[in-house]
């Protein structure tokens, strides 16, 4: 017999006695779990399903027979003819002793009965469940001495007169989320939790990610103001509406509010959220929400400085009935189709709704309007990384889920800050770490995942290609490709060998600023690893030479073999929650759903019959493409779908002007964004917990997200209003549900074939490709073939490409933008979520210290940076991080939009503009930036250039 492996070997059964009644365990599993599994329940505090076990608590103390002493279920597994008892008189005793002598240090809101008591922080306490389960009264012992509470964190009240010690919180803080704030410090009486260096939270380098609250069991960490004392209505399962990695969570809903989120074991999460889908859900019951429909009054102008205070809409809009609205909307699209012609028209749809929204959206541009003028924000953060996937191996989905990190040997991530932008990803990113695996982190600002990696590639600026192409050389030139799998599998490769043949690293050191040793040990141990992932970010593709980076990355993985097995693969982290599903339904102007060309004449017939239309078989034009043509009047009208170009787009002065010039603007949204000021007619639509529907995640995880809310006045539906549009523009559409929808997709997209809503509504949960009804989901792609004509995959060399604007005298930094930890996109649900807006209330800039020195400039103090169209004014912040000569700035401040200064220069492929590199001017002072106080005044266009 072969012999077994030790996860085999833990697996095998093992039988043993519980509480008299034999039954079967696993070697590799606590007896808790097992009683549990048997009906069993054991009092337990410190042990969490899915945690280490730390069996300090002693509350699940159990008797094995022929043993002294009582032993801990939680850290004790069972072992062939073992005999447990669980509820003997000298088990329940200690069990009972424990909880007594811990209540004796408890505070008490009131008695919930005779003999009972009431934790003053929450109403889910383990600690007074249990007590109240074995019949614990009030203790008979004195009370510790006990510390003051901390409110100084705006979500988390610190109540350690309620702590137990269980270190659960610490677990959850450094081994779970990896973030390392919470400790357990001092000795004796005195031994408590601490964060940092005994600093109050608020103060400390606490992310604010909740875990801690999530696994407290008795409220010493419990949300802020109360809210865990509030008993739910309702709880409704759902997904996070941010970042794509589609993390499951619970709503609790009180009185139509939701009250508080927590994390809810999903694929993708495992019971894990961060700050924002935590804390970031009250935006949906903000005063500046969309009530009613509104059309522009007559003779208010528009122009690209215009501005609207959101409280105050009254001077620029008017109120209006839905048929009223509709019919005004709908009549405006309709005459300027007809009178123009199809491609006059354009619509953008969002990353933020729904697949079923998004599918219904370019079924409608394109049968309703006519043409493939549709695009969404994909077009913003990774078109360049499908472009290059869909030329290299034909499809633009990752490969790999993140979570393959931890079955890798090496894992390299690029041109990403997932702590920042995909923070529960890179858990699983910093836990692989910590079990060994080898952490390659390259990007040009020195990131928080930077500690936690074994080699950190801090390159210059806009060098990718320089950079990959040497990894490439050297695994070539030292024979470290994968003979058998370039040849079997992949084309290309002598073209690519040639190609490299001149990016030595030490010829293409000095450009990308790591030395040559560096480059070839970090090419030598991922190609040479058992199993290696890439994943990267929008530092790869937002670059006018983003394809070629993204064309880099593919061939390091193909000439080294690392893809298709667990733990290998290629993995470009999704930015919005559903950017991966608007792009699968079709919401891009190149492509049907499933990523069909539209200038296929087979992909254009199958779709022409299954819609019964004719269709346009010439692509659309991109988000940046449709603005240009607005201001030089080929588009005259635009139906906008939970989208922000005003504040989203490159050099925004100029998308503003373009937005102004349209004969008609349809803007579908919560908020009067930015875009909206510019409206003839603006829509209120629904927020995520308003809506039922699908999402896709990075991982390629269909998830259904379910309505936990009723949305405020009059604001309706989102599929509701589209299938309105669509009827009055000539469409006899009749959608009554988004499962109706989502029935209609899979007609036409085979990678969700197999999926049925039946399935979602019990599974929450299916990874595609799923074909047919009953298959698992493919979480590992290309394990055999690439889905191309040939099934090989293909290797495109790539060169250096230099940025479209570089530093000179006049401008000599460069401008790197992106997202903040705290806020999402264009700001417009964040920074009405008063949490998130409590932690970064003020626009900030990033500069290195010794930056702020040589300007005598000290952090806080405001500077301005202006690059040649526009300038803005913020408040400086110290970062050794960020590389000397750069400023980075987030881009969801309205009144310092980064985008007043990005370059609208395009990648040649993937049309994605170039945010991560403009040259920028950087000087100590000016005007403070004009904080909106959601209530007071609405800040004006940024200043324009003087060029």
């Amino acid at each position: 017999m072969d012999r077994a492996n030790p996860q085999q070997l833990a697996a095998l059964p093992v039988e043993f006695k519980l509480n008299g009644r034999t039954v079967a365990g696993r070697a590799d599993e606590p007896i808790i779990e097992t009683a549990r599994r048997h009906g069993i329940a054991i009092p337990h505090l410190c042990y969490k399903p899915g945690m280490r076990p730390d069996g300090n608590c002693r509350a699940c103390v159990v008797e094995i027979k022929g043993e002294r002493v009582l032993a801990p279920s939680c850290c004790r597994y069972p072992q062939d003819g073992m005999e447990v008892t669980t509820d003997s008189a000298r088990a329940v005793g200690a069990q009972k002793m424990v909880l007594e002598l811990l209540l004796a240090d408890m505070p008490e809101a009131g008695p919930e009965g005779p003999g009972q008591r009431a934790s003053p922080y929450t109403r889910e306490s383990k600690l007074d469940a249990w007590a109240r389960k074995l019949g614990v009264g009030r203790p008979r012992f004195p009370a510790r001495a006990q510390p003051r509470a901390d409110l100084s964190h705006p979500a988390i009240a610190v109540n350690l007169d309620a702590c137990i010690q269980c270190t659960r919180c610490v677990r959850a803080c450094r081994e779970e989320q990896a973030n390392d704030v919470i400790g357990y410090a001092f000795r004796g009486e005195h031994a408590k939790i601490v964060f940092d260096l005994d600093d109050p939270m608020g103060e400390s380098s606490c992310v604010g990610c909740g875990e801690c609250v999530q696994a407290c069991p008795t409220g010493a960490l419990a949300p802020a103001r109360g809210a865990g004392l509030v008993v739910a209505d309702r709880k409704v399962d759902s997904v996070c509406p941010y970042c794509g990695v589609g993390c499951l969570l619970t709503y609790h809903v009180k009185d139509n509010r939701i009250v508080q989120v927590q994390g809810r074991d999903g694929p993708a999460n495992h019971g894990r959220l961060c700050v924002k889908g935590r804390y970031g859900f009250d935006y949906v019951a903000h005063r500046h929400r969309l009530t009613k429909p509104l059309v522009r009054r007559p003779g208010v102008p528009k122009t690209g400085s215009f501005v609207v205070d959101p409280g105050h809409w009254q001077v620029a809009f008017r109120e209006a009935s839905w048929e009223e609205a509709l019919d005004l909307a709908a009549r405006g699209l309709r005459e300027i189709r007809d009178r123009h012609g199809a491609k006059a028209l354009a619509g953008f749809g969002s990353a933020k709704g729904t697949n079923e929204e998004a599918y219904l959206f370019q079924k409608l541009v394109r049968t309703g309007f006519g043409s493939n003028n549709v695009d969404h924000c994909t077009r913003l953060c990774h078109a360049s990384s499908v472009a290059a996937l869909m030329e290299g191996v034909s499809s633009g989905a990752v490969s790999n889920p993140v979570r393959d990190v931890l079955e890798a040997e090496v894992v390299l991530v690029i041109g990403s800050n997932p702590t920042v932008n995909h923070p529960v990803a890179a858990t699983w990113i910093k836990n692989a770490a910590r079990r060994g695996v080898k952490l390659i982190v390259a990007d040009p600002r020195r990131t928080e995942l930077a500690r936690h990696a074994t080699h950190v590639l801090q390159f210059n600026p806009a060098t990718d290609v320089a950079l990959l192409n040497a990894m490439i050389h050297a695994i070539v030139e030292e024979g470290l490709a994968d003979a058998a799998f370039v040849r079997n599998r992949t084309s290309g490769y002598d073209a690519l060998r040639e190609s490299v043949r001149k990016y030595s690293p030490e010829a293409r050191a000095p450009v990308c600023g790591i030395p040559a040793p560096t480059i070839r040990a970090v090419a030598r141990l991922y190609a040479t690893a058992r199993a290696a992932m890439i994943l990267w970010g929008m530092g790869v593709s937002q670059h006018v030479h983003g394809t070629d980076n993204a064309r880099c990355l593919i061939a390091l993985a193909l000439v080294t073999g690392q893809i298709g097995r667990p733990g290998t693969g290629l993995h470009p982290l999704r930015g919005q929650n559903n950017v991966q599903g608007a792009s699968d339904a079709g919401l891009i102007p190149m492509f049907y759903p499933d990523y069909q060309r539209v200038d296929n004449p087979e992909a254009n017939a199958r779709f022409e019959r299954f819609w019964g239309r004719a269709l346009d078989r010439q692509p659309g034009l991109t988000v940046v493409e449709i603005l240009n043509a607005a201001q030089k009047g080929a588009i005259r009208g635009m139906y906008v779908m939970g989208e922000n170009p005003a504040l989203s787009d490159p050099d925004v002065a100029h998308a503003r002007a373009a937005l102004a010039t349209l004969d008609h603007l349809v803007v579908q949204d919560l908020f009067l964004t930015e875009t909206a000021y510019l409206a003839d007619v603006v829509l209120p639509a629904t927020a995520w917990p308003e809506k039922d529907g699908t999402v896709t995640n990075t991982d390629r995880m269909v998830q259904l997200g379910r309505k936990a809310l009723e949305p405020p006045g009059e604001a309706r539906a989102d599929l509701w209003i589209i299938n309105e549009i669509a009827r009055r523009i000539g469409l006899d559409w009749r959608y009554a549900h988004p499962r109706a929808v989502f029935d209609e997709m899979r007609g036409c997209m085979d990678s969700i074939a197999g999926i049925t809503w039946e399935r979602l509504e019990r599974d929450s949960s299916v990874t595609y490709p799923c074909e047919n009804e009953g298959d698992a989901g493919t979480p590992v792609i290309f394990t055999t073939r690439f889905p191309t004509a040939t099934g090989r995959a293909r290797l495109v060399p790539a060169d250096i490409v230099p940025a479209a604007e570089r530093p000179d005298r006049e401008y000599p930094f460069v401008l790197i933008t992106g997202r903040q930890l705290e806020h999402w996109h264009t700001g417009a649900m964040t920074r009405r979520a008063g949490v998130l807006d409590a932690l970064e209330p003020e626009p900030v800039a990033s500069v290195h210290p010794l930056d702020l020195a040589a300007w005598d400039a000290q952090p806080g103090e405001v500077i301005t940076v202006a690059s040649r169209r526009g300038s803005i004014t913020l408040y400086a912040r110290a970062d050794e991080g960020t590389p000397r000569g750069a400023v980075f700035i987030p881009f969801c401040y309205y009144e310092a939009a980064a985008n007043a200064l990005t370059n609208p220069a395009l990648d040649p492929f993937g049309k994605i503009p170039e945010f991560k590199y403009c040259a920028v001017r950087v000087t100590r002072g000016g005007a403070p930036p004009r904080r909106l106080s959601f209530g007071g005044g609405q800040a004006p266009l940024p200043a324009p250039a003087d060029a």
